[in-house]
């Protein structure tokens, strides 16, 4: 077995590789930017070596310099990890010239099926159904057109060497079309250093399914089941679960066998994904392979008990798999979710900046729960527009799916995220959501629930009524904390009152308070809902177990005269007053936001890529108006209404903060 593996990537991914590398007794090398020099991954490492500038065209993924890492190092073996030089057949050439083990099958599968012009046509000559498409080189947007009137829209623009989301346009018209392919070309260039684009038919109603394959190099290849990962945005994946809750055992057998035979017929090790579109009659096609380690590899762990990361590494020193496919069975079911560093509130904009509190739910292993958390952060660290926006995977197990997603619901109410924007409230919606709840997806799920974005959770009055108790038991702790720093010790039994009103929003609810040295008794409604806790006023999150509805958990901040809570997605703030308190407050003005309604603020921190106008120009709605570049993503701005531009502040090459003034209208 290797010695020493150096991880040829950054964040989650890094320090998930070197946790399995550590248990199984081999040293790891971590490789940083300068970005990442306080990084964790860097700090896990038995050794560290700093290959250059925060832009990874200028260290990640430049070949010479991770080869330098790895002769500082006497590394054996290299474990790319996902994204980078993961599907970089140079550079597994490069390796295999010094001697040196890759983590990932040979050159020649990643040439073959790493390229997704070249895995499609080598699919269909395998006899497997793959979805219409133009596979050729398309030189220009008007050829983009023309292309997409012939297979018809809509069409899927994407990057040849794509992946993650990176270089893929939904075109529905040719504008569309000409935009998004000169967009997809743009990204796949800055991204992946090609800028090859080809275009295929969008199944409009499609689930994402794809099969998980492990291969050694004696010939053996087994399958691990199937992920879903239809929950999509901008066709990146938000929310993977396994099994998949629509397919069958003998769509399942198909889909496995069918994709081992496809690994096998380019020779694949290591290993794999091959991804499906399936339709709703359980036809399925064929997308692409991912010759790499798949960023929702932890599902299929869950449920197969299999260490990915240490079978990629044992196949790597040329061991044969130990179990067969008689070995791989389905043990409950697991959930990811994708933490970002995005802001729902703002169109799923990135977010970068200091995590000025990251506490994530504490790790569980039992016989009928898993909490697991991927991450490569931590509390006071920074998030970089340099690198994706993803900081950590949250998953859940449950021995069946009403549980994994109750697991989940729960642990998603425990994580403590401050100082960037993130999609915590947006991921606790959608398992609430009925769609969800049923299985009922597809990959236009997203689009379809949230057609004007997300804008925040309105929780059932149920609800409701059990945070307007816990909001009224918490003050009541908290104001006996005051009488008693006041001095006032002997009377704040009366100085505490018993009737409230707890304002939420626009509805109030009365309610009266009866306290004893183990909890409160709230009667609200035609309700008498218990209350207890340990939670004391400064702490951040408050478990309080009650009578209806199990234990609730909220993420507890300060307002004046109540508190900022937190609950499966919903941002609330509590008011907490007298009944005469709340009825004078109802005359209370309302503070209007100011109007902003004649500039371009920039929705995120960014690098403005392009202006579209000058001053002077008339726009018109929907209009292009700029482009802002964060986290390896493009983003067009357009006008919200017709308007002149008047002043424009920031050019091609600009670096500005969030609401910061990109232009200005008459």
């Amino acid at each position: 077995m290797f010695d020493k593996i150096l991880i040829a990537n950054r964040g989650e991914i890094a320090c998930r590789v070197m946790k399995t590398a550590k248990k199984m007794g081999i040293k790891t090398v971590a490789i940083y930017s300068d970005a990442d020099k306080h990084a964790l991954h860097v700090q896990m490492a038995d050794e560290a070596v700093h290959i250059g500038p925060p832009p990874a065209n200028q260290s990640y993924i430049v070949i010479d310099k991770v080869m330098d890492a790895i002769k500082q190092t006497g590394a054996q073996a290299v474990h790319p990890g996902y994204g980078f030089l993961s599907e970089n057949s140079k550079f597994a050439e490069a390796l295999a010239a010094e001697g040196v083990a890759f983590v990932g099958p040979p050159k020649g599968a990643i040439e073959a099926m790493g390229d997704k012009i070249t895995s499609k046509k080598l699919a269909q000559e395998a006899g497997v159904s793959t979805v219409p498409g133009y596979m050729g080189l398309i030189e220009d947007a008007e050829e983009a057109v023309k292309i997409s009137n012939e297979i018809g829209y809509p069409v899927m623009i994407k990057a040849s060497a794509g992946g993650g989301g990176k270089g893929m346009r939904i075109a529905w018209n040719d504008e569309e079309a000409r935009e998004g392919f000169q967009s997809s070309k743009n990204e796949a260039a800055s991204s992946f250093g090609d800028d090859r684009i080809f275009i295929e038919k969008f199944v409009t109603q499609p689930r994402h399914i794809e099969i998980q394959v492990l291969c050694d190099a004696h010939g053996n290849g087994i399958y691990l089941n199937e992920r879903e990962c239809s929950i999509q945005r901008r066709n990146q994946k938000v929310i993977e679960e396994a099994p998949s809750p629509f397919l069958d055992e003998a769509t399942r057998k198909a889909m496995g066998e069918q994709a081992v035979a496809l690994a096998k017929a380019v020779d694949y090790t290591s290993a794999g994904t091959v991804e499906f579109i399936v339709d709703g009659d359980r036809n399925f096609y064929f997308l692409e392979m991912n010759t790499r380690l798949q960023v929702e590899h932890p599902v299929t762990e869950l449920i197969t008990g299999v260490d990915l990361v240490e079978q990629m590494i044992r196949v790597a020193n040329g061991e044969p798999l130990s179990i067969t496919q008689d070995d791989v069975k389905i043990n409950g079911w697991a959930m990811e979710s994708r933490l970002y560093a995005e802001d729902p509130y703002r169109n799923f904009l990135p977010s970068i900046g200091r995590l000025t509190k990251y506490r994530p739910p504490e790790e569980v292993v039992t016989a009928g729960k898993v909490v697991r958390n991927d991450t490569g952060v931590y509390e006071g660290g920074e998030i970089s527009m340099y690198y994706d926006p993803m900081i950590a995977k949250l998953c859940t197990w449950g021995p069946d799916r009403a549980a994994a997603i109750e697991n989940m619901r729960n642990a998603l109410d425990a994580f403590e995220v401050e100082g960037i924007g993130h999609n915590l409230p947006f991921l606790s919606a959608v398992y609430d959501h009925p769609k969800f709840i049923s299985g009922d997806m597809t990959t236009a799920f997203i689009a379809e629930e949230y057609p004007e974005g997300f804008e925040g959770v309105e929780l059932p009055h149920e609800d409701l009524e059990r945070i307007a108790a816990a909001a009224a038991a918490m003050y009541r702790v908290a104001e006996i904390r005051r009488t008693r720093i006041s001095g006032r010790m002997d009377n704040h039994e009366r100085t505490v009152g018993t009737d409230w009103v707890v304002q939420i929003g626009d509805k109030d609810f009365p309610l009266t308070i009866e306290a004893d040295k183990a909890g409160s008794t709230v009667l609200i409604g035609d309700k008498s809902i218990r209350c207890e806790s340990d939670w004391t006023p400064g702490d951040s999150l408050a478990v309080i177990d009650m009578n209806v509805g199990g234990p609730l958990t909220l993420k507890v901040g300060k307002v004046p005269g109540g508190f900022r809570l937190r609950s499966r997605g919903a941002d609330l703030k509590v008011y907490v007053r007298s009944p005469r308190a709340a009825e004078l407050s109802k005359h209370m003005i309302e503070k209007l936001p100011p109007d902003t309604s004649k500039l371009l603020l920039c929705p995120m921190p960014g690098l403005i890529v392009k202006v579209n106008v000058e001053v002077g120009d008339e726009i018109q709605e929907g209009q292009a108006l700029c482009t802002v570049e964060a986290m390896k993503m493009e983003n067009i701005l357009r006008a919200e209404r017709k308007g002149i531009v008047s002043k424009i502040n920031a050019g091609p090459g600009d670096s500005l903060a969030v609401d910061e003034v990109i232009m200005e209208f008459e």
